[in-house]
């Protein structure tokens, strides 16, 4: 029943998650100047909203969990869900809802299979001639997306076989090609950010067992050990607003851009900045577990931790918001839903990639120390190497920041892909 109630759990958070951004976003006419303004805002509000929900969670909840009942922490969960669930059906009289589509998977598999089909079939010299419906025959969810030339490869998908009538899974048309190939021009920045949620988890599970070896005493309160995560929730909760309300207008007067900065530089800055914060994490344990060798009846308090959280709160701030949004105006309109998991799937697979750095790294460090023993290789991280593994982060993280800017730089957005291929069909028109 435990594991059962885990993967019902992750099946709607998943559901959740994936969609609400989308849902939420699609309020606003991204046509209109003050639409667009307002959008550009929205995923910082949506990032609040949930930085206050995971306040509560670790402050409130744990406090319950650990001084009442460890199943009224559970309850509240349960009030909070429906209560979630009420308020969002009460809305959906006024939301405006985008017409539906077809499935973006089958889609997308449809696209791989007719290319796969095609392989042996040499491509038109003139893009015009691969299948293209007419807008009067377009499904209403259907946005014409002219040609481009990346990933030529996967226009094979749109030629019709001679003989062949133009039906699904048999060819594709040129939109539904160019949706591919807008997805997988995505990949290389999912792939980017995946390093950087790898040492969120990090943060997360070893400086839980750093916050023990810690005196967590503010004052007369003590700070529980689960509540660590806490610190930083409440940099984003202040820094959010600020970023809102001083940081982009002041940096909208000199790039004209309603983010004040692109969404890939907002990824980019919460990169760098997850470098600092897994540095300064390793120069913290070094001074943790020499004031424990030193006096282990005196350890140093709770909030140095803090540091390190900080700087990788802002980091997150910046990065999964810049993410959000990049994924939603660059993803095809029938697929917005699906871009926008695009962030959660690297967190996925960030956390997976954390088990398996553990590990890796105990495995090789076990083969190459004199002591013969890994860097984590105990539960007693005073005898452990954990500065070390944080600065092994901080190096694999500042490498894919190299690679995450060629990325960027490789990245052709949307606009810029719609100007040249109307240029492009402009000039052979004449």
């Amino acid at each position: 029943m435990f594991y059962a109630s885990l993967c019902l759990m992750a099946l709607g958070a998943g559901g959740l998650k994936g969609s609400l951004p989308a849902l939420g976003a699609d309020q606003f006419d991204a046509k209109d100047p003050k639409g667009a303004q307002s959008l550009a805002s929205y995923f910082s509000w949506y990032q609040l909203s949930v930085t206050f929900g995971s306040i509560i969670g670790v402050t409130g909840v744990v406090y319950v969990s650990m001084n009442v009942e460890w199943y009224w922490g559970f309850f509240i969960g349960l009030v909070a869900a429906f209560v979630g669930f009420v308020v969002l059906a009460l809305g959906k009289p006024y939301y405006c809802i985008q017409p539906l589509a077809s499935s973006p998977i089958i889609k997308i598999f449809q696209v791989i299979a007719v290319t796969f089909k095609n392989r042996n079939l040499t491509l038109p010299e003139d893009h015009m001639n691969l299948y293209e419906i007419e807008d009067k025959e377009r499904d209403i969810s259907d946005v014409k997306i002219l040609h481009t030339d990346q990933f030529s490869i996967l226009d094979k998908a749109a030629i019709i076989p001679e003989g062949v009538k133009p039906e699904a899974w048999k060819v594709c048309t040129v939109t539904q090609v160019e949706e591919v190939k807008i997805l997988t021009r995505m990949l290389p920045i999912i792939g980017s950010t995946i390093i950087m949620n790898t040492c969120l988890a990090q943060l997360q599970t070893f400086s839980v067992i750093q916050g023990i070896y810690t005196d967590p005493h503010l004052g007369s309160l003590k700070i529980p050990t689960a509540s660590i995560p806490v610190i930083p929730l409440l940099f984003m909760s202040i820094l959010l607003p600020i970023y809102e309300f001083i940081i982009v207008p002041f940096a909208r007067r000199f790039t004209g851009h309603p983010n004040g900065i692109t969404q890939l530089q907002r990824v980019g800055v919460g990169l760098v900045l997850s470098v600092i914060s897994m540095a300064i994490a390793g120069l913290i344990e070094v001074k943790r577990r020499n004031q424990f060798y030193d006096n282990p009846l005196k350890p140093i308090s709770l909030f140095w931790l803090a540091f390190q959280y900080g700087v990788f709160g802002i980091a997150d701030m910046f990065a999964m918001v810049g993410l959000m949004e990049f994924f939603y105006k660059e993803a095809p309109s029938g697929m917005r839903s699906l871009s926008t998991s695009f962030a959660l799937i690297s967190l996925s697979f960030g956390y997976f990639l954390s088990t398996a750095f553990v590990s890796i790294i105990n495995a090789v460090t076990k083969k190459i120390t004199p002591s013969k023993q890994g860097w984590l290789h105990g539960q007693d991280i005073n005898h452990n190497n954990l500065n070390l593994f944080y600065w092994f982060l901080a190096i694999i993280s500042a490498l894919n920041f190299v690679s995450y800017i060629y990325c960027a730089k490789w990245y052709k957005c949307k606009e810029e892909t719609k100007v040249a291929a109307s240029e492009t069909e402009e000039k052979v028109t004449n």
